[in-house]
């Protein structure tokens, strides 16, 4: 197996910082100066209690909001140059997004939630079905394919909402507290989920919880702390 250290960042952040209001007397500073690398194939987490600039971070790395500083390269992409065009495709190809609420179309079945984000791209209808069925099978819901989201559990939502990150074969899995909404048995189970994509599929994933716990299974845990990340045992900043 490749060392980790010989393998490119696929996250390579520098100096973010992320203003709201800025040059008015309600500016608010919430990111102060990020650094943040993350090699392809890491299972990464990243902790914070709330208020701590996880979200803010989250929306920049997922390409969903801008640095006011910084430079940031996904995948090689100098991403902080790009249009709004170029980001929502580097997005839709390069992004598998799974958050907390799951973010499943109502009174749409899990299949066709599934094949939404390869619509967008473009994919014909039958690759669309083959590979939406594929990804369901994996995730354990094959026997669940015509179900509506409110006629699956929040554990069940969770695992199309993750079939459907994985569509358009992206670089990256960001993941934003996707266990919060569930109970510990049902969390454990969707958590198990992330461990066999990284362990068999060599998906990079980035976990963001407030959950030291599960943190505690990834390869590396990065804390942050009122926007900046720090060193828990020596409570100072650090560099990723």
């Amino acid at each position: 197996m490749q060392d980790i250290i010989t393998v490119p960042p696929i996250i390579e952040a520098r100096g973010i910082v992320k203003r709201f209001n800025e040059g008015s007397e309600n500016e608010l500073e919430i990111l102060h100066g990020i650094d943040l690398n993350v090699r392809k194939g890491e299972f990464v987490s990243i902790v914070g209690t709330s208020g701590s600039g996880k979200s803010t971070l989250m929306n920049i790395i997922g390409l969903l909001d801008k640095p006011t500083a910084g430079s940031y390269m996904l995948d090689g992409v100098d991403v902080c140059c790009a249009g709004d065009t170029e980001l929502s495709h580097i997005r839709n190809s390069k992004i598998g997004f799974v958050f907390q609420t799951y973010n499943l179309i109502a009174r749409t079945s899990a299949i066709k939630n599934v094949e939404l984000p390869m619509l967008y791209a473009g994919v014909k209808a039958k690759e669309r079905r083959e590979r939406a069925m594929e990804l369901l099978e994996l995730v354990e819901m094959k026997e669940r394919i015509n179900h509506t989201p409110d006629e699956l559990s929040g554990g069940q939502k969770q695992r199309v909402a993750i079939a459907r990150a994985l569509v358009n074969h992206p670089s990256i899995i960001l993941a934003d507290e996707p266990t919060g909404a569930l109970d510990s048995a049902t969390g454990r189970k969707i958590m198990d989920l992330f461990h066999k994509l990284h362990k068999e599929q060599g998906i990079t994933i980035v976990f963001i919880t407030h959950s030291p716990e599960l943190a505690k299974e990834t390869e590396r845990i990065l804390t942050l702390k009122d926007g900046e990340f720090i060193d828990e045992r020596m409570g100072i900043k650090y560099a990723s």
